[in-house]
Parts: structure tokens; C-alpha cells; sequence
């Protein structure tokens, strides 16, 4: 591999990187994906091969597919390839933001722009990050991450590999994932994360939906685990909205009213978002500042859907449209869109 082809891959990383150390992580980190990475076919044919994880490869193929033919999107060598990484998270991403904002920190990259994360390879070091910016003032989180995209650059490297760290999802979940990351290959827009992933959102949550169409009980359970997750977004979308207003207050009250609210959503949590309990119980600015960039926009894309005739290359054409637009121009052409469209099924957080 050439080094400027290798230095493409690495700035296109989601997880980034703006400093030497993180540079040096950073690559080595991908790399080793890469080593690990081994065609489905010869995993398929190893005899040492699980056949639970036989299975759901097998099935992997068959979603890979699927978006493409009946999704649109990109048709390449991402997720043709399998690398068990012996741990949970390919990467740990550490957010922060201020202790009286919900604005995230902002990291800025060579060609992918800018992105409220940071991505470590190793669980360590993103520890050591996050304890170094919590003793300059800021709230943190680190989030171990499944799976990152590298925006359709590694297919030159054999494309983004599937991982250990979500290949025995449940089927609707482990679809939304493919379906997700391959959205961030066929749009994204520089410094604009909550539109890339309320994107990639709304293409998971449709695509799953259409690929288990004919499998009754498979999107049984996904929609019952969508709505789970739906009624945990109602309860932290109300959580940001009463945090911002706290924010926007006199400054001597901010402080008391952030943690009367904190108390009021952790008491909350078992009775209105069972199963989200400890997501209440460790939340911090970040933790909602995050989230929102996953949440924030997506029922904007579900309208546009529609008003594209339900058509996904119409729909990918119209939102790649969009790209050129300034940020606000962006968000107010996109919930221009269409009119009222009710929600049968709602989305989750996202990856």
C-alpha cells in the first residue's frame, strides 16, 4: 500500500485523528483491522468455523446484497470480509462538552472536516483522553463503538471489514448496521454530524424494515426494540430541551437546576425507559449532546423518503442534493420537505 494511499484511508477514519499520538494510533489501529480481515468465502470454508457465526456470515452476504439491488446503495468490497478482533469495540469514542452547554467539542481533520468525537483503538488510552479533558473543565464520555466507516476509501485496502463487535446482532439489527455504515459511503457532508448520521439513521431504520418485510417475527422483534428505544429518546429529548432552558438561565441557578433535572430523569428512567436505566444513571452533558446528533434529524429524512415516492434512488439523489448548502440552509431545505408524516416505527440512537 502506497503511503499517501494509507494516509487518505486514516484521515477519512471516523474516529480521526489531529495529533501525532493519534495519528500513530490511529494507524496502527486500522491496520490491524485490516490484518485481521479475511475473505466470507474462506471463513465459510475454514472447518474451524463456528456454524452459528457460518450462519449469520451467510446472512450477511445475502443483506451486503440486498442494499445494493434494492436499497442503492454503494456496490463494493465493504463487508465481504470478516475480522474477529477479540474485543467488544473496534473503537472508543470520547465526546465531551462544557459543563453548562450542550455543545459538543469539535475535533478537525484533513478532508473529513470536523466531528464532535474522538476515535482510540485502544480502551486505555481513550481513558487517559477523557481523564485528561475532565481535568480541563469538560463533561466526558467514552463510548465503545462497533463499527466505524472509512467513507468507501478502504475498498482500495479491501473494503470495511464485518466485525466480531456486532456480526451476532439480532437479524433486524445487524442489517440496520450494514445498512448504516454503507450510508455514510454513499453521502457525507464535511462538519455536519448530525446530518450524516440522522442520515444514516433513517436509511438503517427503513432498510431493516424492508429487508425483513417477509420474516413476521424477526420485525416483530426489531420493532419491539425500536420502540423501546423510542420511548428512551422521549425521555432524553425532554431531558435536553429542560437542560438547555436550565443553560439559557441566570448562572448562580444552573448548576442546581442541572442536577434537579438529572435526579427527575434517573427516577424516571425504570418506570418510562426500561432497559436505559444506566444510560440515565452515568448521563452528562455529552452524553446528550451526542445523542442528539443521531436523533435530531431523522424524522426529516423519513418525510423526505416519502415525498421521493418511496424511491431510494430518489431519495439518495435528493439528499446528496443537499450537500452543497450551508448548515442552516441544509436543515431548512431538508425539513422543508414534505408535510406531517406519523412515525409507525421510530428510530434508535444509531452507531
Amino acid at each position: 500500500m502506497s503511503p499517501r494511499l494509507l494516509l487518505v484511508v486514516l484521515t477519512l477514519l471516523l474516529s480521526g485523528c489531529s495529533t501525532l499520538a493519534h495519528w500513530t494510533q490511529a494507524a496502527g489501529g486500522h491496520l490491524g483491522v485490516l490484518r485481521a480481515a479475511r475473505p466470507v468465502p474462506e471463513v465459510l470454508a475454514d472447518p474451524a468455523t463456528p456454524p452459528d457465526l457460518a450462519e449469520r456470515l451467510r446472512l450477511t452476504q445475502q443483506m451486503r446484497d440486498f442494499a445494493s439491488q434494492q436499497l442503492a446503495l454503494p456496490e463494493n468490497n465493504s463487508y465481504r470480509r470478516y475480522a474477529d478482533l477479540h474485543r467488544p469495540a473496534v473503537v472508543w469514542n470520547v465526546v465531551a462538552a462544557p459543563a453548562f452547554s450542550l455543545q459538543l467539542k469539535t475535533w478537525c481533520y484533513p478532508l473529513m472536516g470536523c466531528a464532535g468525537y474522538q476515535g482510540w483503538f485502544d480502551l486505555d488510552v481513550a481513558r487517559q483522553r477523557a481523564d485528561a479533558l475532565k481535568a480541563e473543565g469538560w463533561e466526558v464520555q467514552v463510548q465503545p463503538i462497533p463499527a466505524y466507516s472509512t467513507l468507501g476509501w478502504s475498498r482500495w485496502l479491501g473494503g470495511d471489514p464485518l466485525l466480531n463487535t456486532f456480526i451476532r446482532y439480532p437479524e433486524g439489527e445487524l442489517a440496520a448496521m450494514i445498512f448504516h455504515e454503507l450510508a455514510h459511503q454513499r453521502v457525507y457532508v464535511a462538519d455536519d454530524t448530525p446530518f450524516n448520521e440522522s442520515y444514516a439513521v433513517a436509511v438503517e431504520l427503513l432498510g431493516a424494515r424492508a429487508w425483513l418485510a417477509d420474516r413476521p417475527a424477526a420485525l416483530a422483534a426489531f420493532d419491539a426494540g425500536r420502540a423501546g428505544r423510542e420511548r428512551f429518546l422521549a425521555l432524553a429529548r425532554e431531558g435536553r430541551a429542560r437542560l438547555q432552558a436550565a443553560f439559557a438561565g441566570p448562572a448562580e441557578t444552573r448548576a442546581q437546576a442541572k442536577a434537579d433535572i438529572l435526579a427527575d430523569l434517573r427516577a424516571r428512567a425504570p418506570r418510562e425507559a426500561p432497559g436505559y436505566e444506566a444510560w440515565f444513571q452515568r448521563a452528562n452533558n455529552a452524553s446528550f449532546a451526542i445523542l442528539s446528533a443521531y436523533d435530531e434529524l431523522v424524522p426529516d429524512f423519513l418525510r423526505l423518503f416519502e415525498r421521493e415516492g418511496r424511491d431510494w434512488a430518489r431519495f439518495h439523489a435528493a439528499v446528496e442534493a443537499l450537500k452543497p448548502l450551508s448548515r442552516d440552509a441544509r436543515r431548512a431545505t431538508l425539513r422543508g420537505s414534505g408535510g406531517p408524516h406519523e412515525l409507525d416505527h421510530p428510530p434508535r440512537p444509531g452507531q
